[in-house]
This record gives C-alpha cells, structure tokens and sequence, in this order.
C-alpha cells in the first residue's frame, strides 16, 4: 500500500528510549491524539514525554483523510436522544472549538490548511437529514439542509456544515512534535502503576496517557468489550473534479469524498476488521461510474476504533488505575477529537474541570446494542476450532487475501503472513506457520 501523506515526506531519525527517565506526565502513542496531548501538556509547563513506537504519525494517522469537521456522521440527533440535549451540544462545540485551534496553529506552519464546507449526503433520501439540520440549529449550529446539494453524482438531499476545513496531517503532525520531548522506535510493554516499561528503559512518570489506538491494558477498563474495530479504504485520483468540499454518505455502505491538490481521495467499503467486505473494490466501482476519466494514484487502507455509542472514551483510564487516563474510539473523526482530547486530558492532569469531560467520560452506560453484538462476536470466534490465534485474548484469526494478512475479527489486532504483529491491542506476535 502507498500512504499518499507520506510523499516527500524526510524519514524521522530514530531517537529510542534506551535508559530510565523521569516524568511529570508519559504519553504513550504518537498518533494525532498522542502528539497533540503530550504538545498540549509541554505548552502548559509540564515535564511531558512521548512514547511512541514507530515515529509520530506513523500508525493509524498516516491513513486518515484528514478532514476536520464537526460533521461526525448523523450524531447529533442520537446523542440527544440518547443522554439529552445539553451532552449532543456539548460533543458540537467540543469538535466545533477544535476546529477553531487548528486554524490558528495552522496559521504559524506549512500544513496544506483549507477551509471547505463539509457535506453529509443522501443517495435514498431516507437517512433523516432534515431532521439532523433541524436540531443542530436549535443548539446553535447554522447547518444548512438542501434538495440539491452541488455534488457531480445523483443524491437526494444533504446537510452543509459551513466553514469546516482539511488539511496535511503528517505537515501538521510533526511541527508540533518539533515542540515536545520524543522516544521513536520505543514500544511500551506494560504498566507498572505510573511507571511505562519498555524494551530497553523505563519512564517513571506521575501520570501517564495511553493514547495507543486501542489500549493494551486488559485488566482495567473493559476497552475489549466496548469497542470494536473496522477497517476502511481509500484510492487517490487524479484527472477527477475538484468538488469544492468535503463529502460524506449518511447511509451505512456510502463514500467519504476530499480533494488535496490535484487529488481526489475516495474512501468507502468498510467493514469491521477480520470480516468481508467490499473494500477497494467498491471504490473502483464507484470511481468508473461517476469519474470515468479518474486515473488511480495510489491507495491504501487504515483501521478506526468504534466505541458503544460512536463517542470517543477520554478521561480516566479506570478507577482501579489511578494516575492514568486514556484516548481512544475515535471512529472515522479522529481529528477534531483528538484536539479535544488534548484539552480534556490536560486539565484532568492538571485538576481543572473541562466542560466537555462528562460528554466523553470512559466510564459513562455500557448498555448499547453493540455491546452484545461485539460479546457474541467474541465467543464466536473463541469456538472456532483453529491453531491460529490471536496473541491478545486468543480469539481465531482470519486471513486477509486482500492484504495478505491475519486479522482477528474480535479485537481488531493484525498480523502479516508471517504473524508478525502489525495493529495492536495485541502485544506480540502469532503463531501462523501452519500451510493457508
């Protein structure tokens, strides 16, 4: 696969951990959520280090298409009829204020920072758009409903949310991690209390953040139960239109559409991982209908972390955990949330209330629907009669031909042909020698 946020990009020189170091604050994982807490936490005068185990940006970040927007989806309405009113405003303005402290750190570097409309589309007319615009005008918000939205393929209605934006995610990325203490190719093994222990040294921290896509602690928390992942695609096109927006399909099996440049990014044919699925096939079919002359210049695929509720889980780690909190089930919008991450995590460290902690709380109801989706999931996929399990809780693996992986539908952890760990949670490698 070829990451288009790579292109000319200098690798990152390799700065590992290789001793015991002191710290306010450890921040493990340096993907968007990770770099921006620990550069969140530096700017507020703390002793902050950051652990990640490839280079900053390197994981699930490099696969986002980097939108940033407050349009997460048809949220809105389901947040509020869920908890109410005031949590479904709470996430807007959330998101909408990370928006707004993006566009003044892009102001100071070379990020590729634009401002577009986002669109959220219908191609059936039956995803309840008008009523998602009505309500996000009575919290505030001037979402524009339309008939005829000014896309260059047949849809039935769509939501507008002016004044949304994208941008280089990798640019972004590492001129804030410029600013912040870093150990690349250091890969955090475990927790002992506040103390992260590595390969080759240990961070002895009075607090710790554990911003690792999913969180690889089991004991505390229930994150295996309460989340799940999905793996998406994307194709990048040239000699297709530019469409003046970001794009995105309200219905489950829809396409997210942004330009960057001369580009145009499809993304669609999720599913959840370890599970079949169109992929890029879909994309391609999608592309010859509706941009017939597109040429294709590279694709690639990423994994997002889907919580209960479709709300990111940021706060404490567990009461039985105490000292440490966590980032993580960002779905398909972990940009903006990532940045509201930052904020929540840092006055939590620091004791201050942040008006948004209630809205993301990790301890908040478990008792959703996909709750015992994902719990049948699990024990499905425990009886599978196979030597081939995963290194995380031992569910069955299930090989990828598309990707020429082992992927395992219950957790998300992947390995390569060879077992060798690619996603986490799991912690190590598998045993896959057996013959395909």
């Amino acid at each position: 696969m070829h990451f288009l946020w790579t292109d000319h990009l200098p690798p990152v020189t390799a700065h590992p951990l290789e001793s015991t170091v002191t710290a306010e604050v450890c921040v493990i994982g340096g993907g968007m959520a990770g770099t921006l807490a620990a550069w969140e936490l530096t700017r507020r005068g703390m002793d902050c280090v950051l652990l990640e185990a490839t280079a900053p940006g390197m994981g699930i970040t490099k696969g986002t298409t980097a939108v940033l927007t407050a349009q997460h989806d048809q949220l809105y309405y389901k947040l509020a009829k869920t908890y109410g009113t005031a949590t479904a405003a709470g996430y807007l303005h959330a998101n909408l204020d990370a928006l707004a402290r993006f566009r003044r750190l892009a102001e100071q570097m070379d990020c590729d920072f634009e401002v577009r409309p986002s669109v959220m589309y219908s191609r059936t007319g039956k995803d309840h758009l008008r009523r998602e615009a009505e309500f996000l005008r009575t919290v505030g918000f001037p979402a524009v409903y339309t008939a005829n939205p000014d896309l260059p393929f047949a849809t039935v209605d769509a939501v507008i949310y002016p004044d949304m934006a994208q941008f280089h995610p990798l640019k972004f990325l590492r001129a804030i991690a410029g600013e912040i203490r870093v150990y690349t190719n250091t890969f955090a093994r475990r927790l002992e209390g506040t103390c992260v222990v590595t390969d080759r040294g240990r961070v002895n921290a009075r607090q710790v953040v554990v911003a690792t896509h999913f969180p690889f602690v089991n004991r505390h928390g229930l994150y295996f139960m309460k989340q799940y992942q999905m793996r998406s695609y994307v194709i990048a096109y040239s000699g297709a239109p530019d469409l003046g927006c970001t794009a995105e399909d309200a219905g489950d099996d829809g396409f997210y559409l942004r330009n960057y440049g001369d580009r145009l990014l499809i993304g669609g044919g999720s599913h959840r991982t370890g599970k079949r699925g169109t992929g890029f096939a879909s994309i391609e079919d999608f592309a010859r209908t509706h941009f017939p002359g597109a040429r294709e210049d590279c694709r690639w695929a990423n994994q997002d972390c889907v919580t209960l509720d479709y709300v990111p889980y940021i706060g404490r780690y567990s009461p039985a955990m105490p000292g440490v909190y966590v980032a993580t089930g960002f779905g398909l919008w972990g940009m903006t949330t990532s940045m509201a991450a930052a904020g929540i995590l840092a006055d939590a460290i620091e004791g201050k209330q942040n008006p948004y902690a209630a809205v993301f709380d990790p301890h908040r109801s478990v008792l959703h629907p996909q709750l015992f989706a994902n719990l049948g999931t699990t024990l499905g996929d425990f009886l599978i009669p196979t030597t081939r399990r995963c290194s995380h809780l031992g569910c069955a693996l299930r090989y990828n031909r598309a990707e020429h992986s082992w992927d395992c539908p219950c957790h998300g952890s992947r390995f390569d042909a060879a077992g060798h760990l690619i996603d986490n949670p799991a912690m190590k490698d598998a045993n896959v020698t057996r013959r395909l």
